[in-house]
């Protein structure tokens, strides 16, 4: 089988990816923007070709070059697991006549206007909301829906470049700070705890299925540098706020039509005890969140989706043993990290329950914590009480610190 994978090396997850693909049988044929020996040495180890195309912003003509690299061969899919190039993707398989996601339902994924649409039709409960192209239309939109109001891009990832407005006033002093997109979408304001509900499908039929918990919610943790943010994978669905919403993802998979691979959706628990829809993707969810599902288990949902993409089914394990949590580390300071501290402590303490670590090493310069919620490393730890995995998450949380200068 011939596999088109849309950046097989970026972001970090996406050569296990590629090498699930290829180790279930597949010859995959990777396409992006980078030089191929700029590729991660797993990725350039199971492709079976690779094209550089310029950049992934002209997506006509990059259809246009794989058409005509492709020739009279045969491709059977075409993957993406990046957003950005969700609909290049669906693009491709248009033009290369291969089964999959096309572009209407793939901008229907990539827009949070229609996609809201399309919810609200299907009778579920997500937050009032207009698109809006202008300031003008930006201050409208806010005066129609109430405030306070929630204002993103059209087709963003995550909670980048999105914020909050209590008043007419915040609004106008958040719009002077915008310059990095041209569409959004202004959101009615939904208070209450936010989840994820994460799948793989076959057919539309869900395989595997996952919920994690925020703490703090994404737009907290993304204003606030000294928080750790935790994602927290949650071992029991039963809990009527995680029932709820998993029930609300099936309605929600429904109504959006989608058939096979990954899907990340996010929903809110009200106060009211209500479970409202707040967006849906066709790829994993990022940061580092499928290698938290396979904590959860024991299991690797990397083969898990490329054998449900390949081949129709899944063998994966679905029986949860932990709860586990990502937890993101900012540094104190500025520049390139000059220590680490509480580290042999929080191992000495808690080491049999901590899988994973991935932190800046001394003499690395920092990263933009605003741009990217991996920030300067994080850990991983799990349990099989919830409770303790929480104490041990905030043990890590609080006691484990990274300085700059």
């Amino acid at each position: 089988m011939n596999v088109i994978m849309l950046a097989p090396g970026y972001p970090g997850e996406m050569p296990y990816f590629c090498r699930a693909l290829s180790v279930h049988g597949a010859k995959v044929y990777g396409l992006s923007d980078v030089p191929y020996d700029a590729l991660p040495p797993l990725t350039k180890e199971h492709l079976s070709g690779y094209l550089q195309v310029p950049n992934f912003t002209d997506e006509e003509a990059i259809v246009r070059q794989v058409v005509q690299s492709a020739g009279s061969h045969s491709i059977d899919r075409v993957v993406c697991m990046w957003e950005p190039g969700v609909l290049l993707a669906a693009k491709l398989r248009e033009a290369l006549g291969v089964a999959g996601q096309g572009v209407e339902q793939a901008t229907i994924f990539r827009n949070k206007d229609l996609m809201k649409q399309v919810i609200t039709k299907a009778g579920l409960r997500t937050a009032r909301h207009a698109s809006a192209r202008s300031i003008a239309e930006v201050k409208a939109a806010a005066e129609q829906i109430g405030f306070p109001i929630i204002v993103k891009p059209i087709a963003g990832a995550g909670s980048m470049d999105t914020f909050r407005a209590g008043s007419m006033a915040e609004l106008e002093a958040e719009l002077a700070k915008v310059t990095t997109y041209d569409e959004v979408n202004v959101e009615e304001f939904i208070e209450g705890d936010e989840y994820t509900y994460d799948t793989i499908c076959i057919k539309g039929e869900v395989q595997y299925e996952n919920v994690c918990f925020y703490r703090p919610n994404p737009l907290i943790a993304r204003g606030t540098e000294w928080i750790s943010p935790q994602t927290l994978a949650l071992r029991d669905m039963t809990p009527t706020p995680v029932a709820s919403g998993v029930a609300l993802g099936h309605e929600v998979l429904k109504a959006m039509g989608f058939q096979t691979g990954f899907t990340h959706m996010e929903f809110f628990w009200t106060p009211k005890g209500e479970a409202v829809f707040g967006e849906i993707a066709a790829r994993p969810a990022g940061a580092h969140t499928v290698d938290l599902m396979n904590y959860v288990g024991d299991i690797d949902l990397y083969m898990g989706y490329a054998e449900a993409e390949l081949n129709g089914t899944f063998s994966q394990s679905t029986v949860r043993k932990y709860n586990v949590c990502n937890i993101f580390k900012r540094a104190e300071g500025q520049g390139r990290i000059n220590r680490i501290e509480g580290l042999q402590h929080l191992l000495q303490r808690y080491g049999e329950h901590i899988v994973h670590m991935d932190l800046l090493p001394v003499g690395a310069e920092r990263r933009n914590w605003i741009l990217t919620l991996v920030s300067d490393g994080y850990v991983v730890v799990r349990h099989p009480e919830l409770q303790a995995c929480m104490d041990i998450s905030d043990a890590v949380g609080t006691d484990l610190r990274l300085f700059a200068s």
